[in-house]
């Protein structure tokens, strides 16, 4: 297989999966937090390459690879019939395969019609992760996500509609120490009620190096919020989230309690951990440093 850089980022989840790049770095590429695919510069794959490391992927893993996510940040802006020969070939060549994954973009998602969307799905296209990050206008205009919280709502609901399993990403901490944290997080609880995926994350911003927002943290225009801030963020969003069911993690590198679970049903053990955490009572893990 080959892959355009050394650096890989993929969903905690997909740990376990063959991944195939499809296209080199982000279609937006213009978020002021994400360093993931700065020194990339966008384009899709010729799909004649993609098709040849299916076949050296069945090559060198043989025929019983069951999952596959598709690299780099956004393969749903690739033409839907490239990417209709590309999950044919992947279920060619690949006979136990369960599952076929992708982060999505919200604008590269709104340019498909639902129906093209559903066609996906009916080819095997089974989940997409789709970074919300805020349900707030405010918020999503400040970190230039390129798109508004209707926008957003849309994208996820058309991916809903279309059968794909849905799996939303939000970000606590994106207002900073001065800003509405609480319309950040009532926003973000509300758009997720309204988009009803069927998974949802809630990560911690953390500043990393060479983007906006981080040389914003180093020259003191932003001032990263504490670990009680953060965890009365959680501690509202888990509060007003009602979706059910709704697969709930908030374990990634950067949280400061792992949570993980499901709602309703864990909520009232999710709001006692936390409660804990602020009240001192339960010890925090380090979380990720980016290199500020």
């Amino acid at each position: 297989m080959r892959y355009d850089s050394d650096l890989i980022y993929r969903p905690p989840g997909e740990w376990r999966s063959y991944l195939l790049q499809c296209t080199i770095g982000c279609s937006h590429n213009k978020c002021t937090f994400c360093a993931m695919y700065k020194e990339k510069k966008f384009r899709v794959r010729p799909l004649e390459e993609i098709l040849e490391d299916i076949d050296m992927a069945l090559d060198c893993y043989g025929p019983n690879v069951e999952r596959v996510f598709l690299m780099d940040g956004d393969a749903i802006v690739m033409r839907t019939d490239q990417l209709l020969k590309i999950l044919e070939k992947l279920y060619r060549n690949f006979p136990n395969l369960q599952k076929v994954t992708t982060y999505a973009g919200p604008n590269s998602t709104l340019a498909k019609s639902v129906s093209e969307l559903t066609e996906l799905r009916q080819a095997g296209l089974t989940r997409a992760y789709l970074g919300v990050e805020s349900g707030s206008d405010k918020v999503l205009a400040a970190i230039n996500k390129g798109c508004t919280a209707g926008q957003m709502l849309q994208a996820g609901q058309n991916l809903a509609q279309a059968g794909i399993d849905l799996w939303a990403i939000v970000i606590l901490g994106l207002t900073g120490q001065e800003g509405d944290w609480r319309e950040h997080v009532l926003s973000t609880a509300n758009i997720i009620n309204e988009m009803r995926p069927r998974h949802l994350s809630a990560m911690t911003f953390a500043p990393a190096a060479g983007t906006p927002l981080g040389e914003n943290v180093l020259a003191g225009r932003f001032r990263v919020c504490t670990p009680g801030q953060i965890l009365r963020e959680c501690r509202l969003l888990v509060e007003k989230l009602d979706v059910a069911p709704l697969h709930f993690t908030s374990n990634h590198a950067s949280n400061y309690l792992p949570l993980k679970g499901g709602l309703p049903e864990d909520r009232a053990t999710f709001l006692e951990q936390l409660d804990r955490a602020i009240a001192g009572e339960l010890q925090l893990r380090k979380t990720l440093n980016r290199g500020i």
